[in-house]
């Protein structure tokens, strides 16, 4: 993990993570654009901000300075809820009370991350096990959607596009058979490339996105205005904060794992909590959603069998340069979405194999381990599988009740204390009780 190999192989590997998770920022900011009707001018200064701040955060990540990052292979992104949340902030109070709310919700993570951390102990491997599974699910549907296009969209499940994402399947499935060494470990990259070549042949790339103006752009700072702070419109990502917060947990246990490293969950998950909020802190001021770990690296880490940390230092540097070169920004833009879901859905679904692993060492032979998994496991992918089931829910709990991961985390940890911890401690002050009544 912490071996540095030649720098050209380090880089291609570091361009492997760049390229499965480019499309989430990427996507994060055109869907920012088209909701709240954003100017291309403004929508490329996101962007930029995207990929710089997605390098700086995993950089952190990555190295570690003093008690910021757990010095794993970790790459950072926007988007998924807290842009859900971020998009609901702007529309109802507006822009810059949407950049105050995270910027607040940041400070906030600084603020109750000592008390989370004293809750660790409550998150074993059955819990994160559990967590591990249905985020996994959650994120191969997200891939899905990628390659199909959303529910009742024009176009979805089109037939060419599905044939896009199932040929880049093909295509990795095939290179990681017939390669060894190296270049079985860039199978992923290989396989989005293969289906970008594919794709290309076959007319699905707009090259229209190809063209651009100037060579180098920059970010601006507070790009809506100065940030408006209102407490009451922040609530809904503070409390979302905190499932993210657990999420956290689950990856930093699950990439330790992955690469091999004993960790104590108590220093350093909260050093993961600190680089999300420190990067989340400063996208805030250019105008960004949340920035959270993201799960594809992990799988990456699982199919490739590359640990390095400066892997994901070097996707960083990377993910910075993007940033700043508008062309580089372009080409990786006119990647057709099904290419990359179809990648996705085969580094999402090893991450779904890693939580299988971790709950098979969680001792289900034991009937009530089993029962806390079941129910968790129903709770947590009800929403994911019956999406709108809480629609009738007031607003600020439905943003609790749709994190499906939030859901499955609360019920297997409350569930892991009751039988695990309070009814073994009833039970044994039962036993001396008539013990003592007996005498």
């Amino acid at each position: 993990m912490d071996e540095s190999r030649p720098v050209l192989r380090i880089l291609l590997f570091g361009v492997q993570h760049v390229l499965v998770m480019a499309a989430t920022p990427i996507s994060a900011i055109f869907l920012m654009s088209a909701t709240l009707g954003l100017d291309a001018g403004l929508t490329v200064d996101l962007l930029s901000a995207a990929f710089v701040l997605s390098g700086v955060g995993s950089l952190i990540q990555s190295l570690g300075p003093w008690k910021f990052g757990p010095r794993l292979p970790f790459v950072m992104l926007p988007g998924g809820a807290p842009l859900i949340l971020f998009l609901a902030i702007a529309e109802q109070h507006g822009l810059p009370t949407a950049g105050g709310a995270v910027i607040l919700t940041a400070l906030f993570c600084f603020v109750v991350l000592p008390v989370f951390s004293r809750l660790l102990a409550f998150f074993p491997a059955l819990v994160i096990g559990t967590m591990i599974v249905i985020v996994g699910v959650n994120l191969v549907k997200v891939g899905a959607v990628l390659v199909t296009g959303p529910p009742g969209s024009p176009g979805f499940a089109d037939p060419g596009n599905l044939g896009l994402g199932m040929a880049t399947i093909g295509f990795t499935v095939v290179f990681y058979l017939l390669f060894t060494g190296v270049l079985r470990q860039l199978a992923v990259m290989l396989g989005l490339l293969a289906g970008t070549a594919l794709a290309a042949a076959t007319g699905a790339i707009h090259t229209g996105s190809l063209a651009g103006g100037q060579l180098v752009t920059l970010p601006h700072l507070m790009p809506f205005g100065t940030p408006e702070f209102n407490l009451v419109a922040a609530l809904p990502l503070m409390l979302y904060s905190l499932a993210s917060m657990a999420e956290a947990t689950g990856q930093t246990v699950i990439n330790a794992e992955a690469v091999g490293k004993t960790i104590d969950k108590r220093t350093d998950v909260p050093k993961t909590v600190r680089g999300d909020a420190l990067t989340s802190l400063l996208g805030g001021f250019f105008g960004l959603p949340l920035m959270v770990t993201s799960g594809e690296n992990i799988g990456i880490v699982r199919v490739t069998g590359v640990r390095s940390r400066f892997v994901t230092a070097v996707a960083g540097i990377v993910l910075v340069v993007i940033g700043l070169l508008a062309p580089v920004t372009h080409a990786i833009s006119a990647i057709p979405s099904p290419v990359v879901g179809g990648t996705a859905m085969i580094v999402f679904g090893v991450i779904t194999v890693l939580g299988i692993q971790m709950l098979g060492r969680s001792d289900l032979d034991r009937h009530t381990s089993t029962f806390v998994v079941a129910v968790a496991l129903a709770l947590g992918l009800l929403p994911i599988l019956v999406p709108g089931v809480y629609g009738g829910f007031p607003p600020n709990v439905r943003i609790l009740l749709e994190s499906g991961v939030a859901v499955g985390a609360c019920v297997a940890a409350v569930l892991n204390i009751l039988f695990h911890h309070v009814r073994p401690g009833i039970a044994a002050r039962l036993t001396n009780t008539r013990t003592e009544s007996d005498r």
